[in-house]
This record gives structure tokens, sequence and C-alpha cells, in this order.
């Protein structure tokens, strides 16, 4: 019941009042087969801070808790079928849109230990991270013969530590390649590794002076 706790103090700080808000300006609680939004909030968060790796651990996780979800706004926890589908057919739109609407309001509060410059400009930390899939099983992730791959392309917010831009593709696609989608501040200062030296690109950085973040495609535009 330890975990349990700390996992309810962590989720004091989730602001539900936002949160009912994008639901029902994405409808998604429409449908919702007995599991609605902020049900399906709760337990993927669960699953995250507990490091659990199947519906199965979930949803025993949630159920040997029970008791203690009615002060989560939880009245049960879901079955392994209704959280597999709505995995699958939730908007994630909405959970999208609320990771920028709470990094809005924690990012302030937020305190890292971290060198001071005397940079006055944003600065933007820009790099990619390689995950190894199965191949067999993610048949889309093509990387090499016989193996499968992703990349996260992640644009961190230095000030936070928080992502701004996170882009997947497969393994293939080179760092400078994605990095051509993005515009960034004009007044912006990005690091990156040698991966994204590509002088074209560079000389077309910065080229916005609104200090918003750009790329495509369009949807993918979030304030810094």
């Amino acid at each position: 019941m330890k975990n349990v706790t700390l996992f309810a103090q962590i989720m004091q700080t989730v602001d539900r009042f936002s949160f009912t808000k994008l639901v029902n300006q994405h409808d998604t609680d429409k449908h919702s087969k007995g599991i609605n939004s902020w049900t399906h909030l709760v337990t993927m968060l669960f699953c995250q801070f507990s490091k659990l790796n199947s519906l199965r651990d979930v949803c025993n996780g949630l159920q040997s808790a029970s008791g203690n979800l009615n002060h989560l706004g939880v009245t049960r926890a879901p079955c392994k079928s209704s959280l597999s589908y709505q995995n699958q057919h939730r908007d994630w739109h909405l959970f999208r849109d609320y990771y920028f609407e709470m990094m809005k309001k924690l990012s302030g509060i937020a305190r890292f230990k971290q060198t001071r410059f005397k940079i006055k400009s944003k600065i933007l930390l820009l790099d990619s991270t390689t995950i190894s899939l199965c191949l067999s099983l993610y048949d889309w992730a093509k990387f090499r013969k016989k193996k499968g791959a992703i990349k996260l392309h992640t644009l961190l917010d230095y000030d936070g530590c928080l992502p701004v831009y996170v882009h997947m593709t497969d393994g293939k696609p080179h760092d400078s390649t994605v990095a051509k989608t993005l515009s960034l501040p004009a007044d912006a200062v990005v690091v990156a590794d040698r991966a994204y030296v590509d002088f074209p690109t560079l000389y077309r950085w910065p080229v916005e002076d609104r200090g918003e973040l750009f790329c495509d495609p369009p949807q993918a535009i979030r304030e810094v």
C-alpha cells in the first residue's frame, strides 16, 4: 500500500479540471466501453510509474489496490480487454494535448540542478534515441535485415528538461533528415551532436522570430 500512497501523492499534481475540458473537446468518452478517459489516464500512469510490462500486470496491480482507488476518481480497475480496446481506439490527441497543459503548469515549479549560462536565449537540446524491436512482431520497424528498431527524435527545453517535440520514425532515417522538418525560434540556441551537421539546414535555422517551435506536419505545432 506504500506504493499506492506514493502514487496518490503523484496524482495530486494532476489537474483533473483541465483534463475534463480536453475530454469534452475531443469527445473521447463517447463509446467508452466501460472505461472512461480519466480511468484510462490513471491506469496508464500506474503502468509507467510501476514499470509494468503487460496489460495483465497493470490490471492485476490496480485490482489488488481496489479499495484505494476511490480517492483517485476510479470506481473499479479495468479489465484487460477493455484496456486493450481503449489503447487501440481512444484518440491519442487527448493525451498529447494534456501533456502540454501539464508542462505549462509544472515547468515553473520544477527545479533542476543545472549549469547556468550567461546566454539569455532559449536553449534547446536536440538528439535521437534508437530503440530495438523484434522485427517478426513489428515488421513495419525496418532497420536492418534481421533487426527492427524505431528512432525517437526529441527536442528538450533546457530550462525544465522536458520534451517540447518528439517525432518517431523507423530506425533508418538519419538524424539530419528529420532535422530538416524543424524550424526553430530565431533567438534559440540549439545543442546537438555531429549527426546534425548539415549546412543547408543550419543556414536555414533559425528562420522564425515568433517564439514558437514549428515542424511538419502542421498538426505537430507546439508552443515552446
